[in-house]
């Protein structure tokens, strides 16, 4: 398994990776149509399109030489550029708690040297991804309440520096 940028040919098996993955854990939290919803409107080929030539991003994938195995999508906060958010982080389920996730987070750290935190929101029913973050050493700094969903999103970071 190799992590690299992600290129536009990536794009289509990073959508379809990402709508997997946002089922398998969502689902149960949101509904299959709202998570359909979120897939088409933040993860279509389209708007994977736009994230990939963002400015001050970085856009990884985890491949195996057959397959897409993970995405991880990273910008400079709008206001603040010392802080990156983290704007998409997948594993396809069936290779979750297989050292992918630690792969992409690593490349992703070391892509923004400059920068001196990292961020990520996370559903606070997600306790996978809670604890996967929290053993790779991110803290949890603040919630807010997302009314789309009607649930709370915990933000957690990690310095860099």
């Amino acid at each position: 398994m190799f992590v690299r940028t992600a290129s536009e040919h990536d794009l289509p098996a990073v959508s379809r990776l990402i709508a997997d993955s946002l089922h398998a854990t969502n689902d149960a939290l949101y509904g299959p149509e709202t998570v359909d919803r979120i897939a088409r409107a933040l993860y279509s080929v389209a708007a994977l399109k736009i994230l990939i030539h963002r400015p001050t991003s970085e856009f990884l994938v985890a491949d195996d030489g057959e397959a897409i195995a993970g995405a991880a999508i990273a910008a400079a906060a709008l206001e603040d550029a010392r802080t990156v958010d983290v704007l998409a982080f997948f594993v396809r389920p069936s290779l979750q708690g297989m050292g992918i996730g630690g792969l992409l987070l690593q490349e992703l750290e070391e892509s923004f040297f400059e920068s001196e935190r990292m961020r990520f929101e996370v559903d606070h029913r997600n306790l996978r991804a809670l604890n996967f973050l929290g053993s790779e050493g991110y803290a949890r700094i603040g919630e807010r309440r997302e009314q789309a969903l009607a649930t709370t999103v915990v933000t957690l970071a990690k310095s860099l520096a």
